[in-house]
């Protein structure tokens, strides 16, 4: 029976080498895709660079694609390969920069660039994870200006003309004075003949 427990001895042995190797090897095989949207709303006014930023780990090559899904359809922004190929599609080839950790930064943004933008990391043995970020696009509004503008003109306009309106009522209360102390000058020096002629 001695021999028995010095292969049981060898069993343990084995065992926990076997099982040290097996979790080293179930670490080392991939699936692990861990995806990371810092801002997942982003308001932009038109014609402002946005960047949609994320951050991605994988064990393996990942390909990441992203899209934009809005009230004018689904279109595919750009996809690419780390470390390989980018295919960024003809809608968007001088508006977007992509960057290695998986964001992308659009130029010049415009009304339609509004809605949501999604990213999806795809492991190269099959494993994925997806992201979302929402934009908001906003028009800077001069026609406020505009109106201050405008009713800012219109008041200088009627202020210029009220001035106007009292010099010259000014200028005929004046003469109106004048032509009263003249009537009344004369009066007054009537008057005063006519007493001189009464005594």
């Amino acid at each position: 029976m001695r021999p028995l427990q010095g292969c049981r001895g060898r069993g343990v042995v084995v065992g926990t080498v076997t099982l040290c190797l097996a979790a080293g090897w179930a670490l080392q095989t991939p699936g692990g895709v861990s995806l990371v949207v810092p801002q997942p709303s982003i308001n932009a006014t038109v014609a402002q660079n946005i960047l949609l930023s994320v951050e991605y780990s994988c064990r393996g090559v990942a390909t990441i694609e992203w899209k934009h899904v809005s009230s004018w359809g689904t279109t595919k922004i750009v996809e690419w390969k780390s470390g390989n190929y980018v295919n960024i599609s003809t809608v968007y080839k001088d508006r977007v920069t992509t960057f290695e950790n998986g964001s992308i930064q659009l130029l010049n943004v415009g009304m339609r660039d509004a809605g949501y933008y999604f990213i999806t990391v795809t492991e190269e043995h099959g494993a994925n994870t997806y992201g979302t970020i929402v934009v908001n696009v906003y028009e800077i509004i001069y026609e406020d200006l505009h109106f201050v503008a405008v009713l800012f003109t219109f008041l200088a306009a009627v202020s210029a003309i009220l001035v106007c309106f009292m010099w010259l009522c000014n200028k005929s209360l004046h003469l109106f004075q004048k032509k009263m102390t003249h009537k009344l000058t004369a009066s007054t020096t009537e008057e005063i003949e006519l007493e001189t002629i009464e005594c």
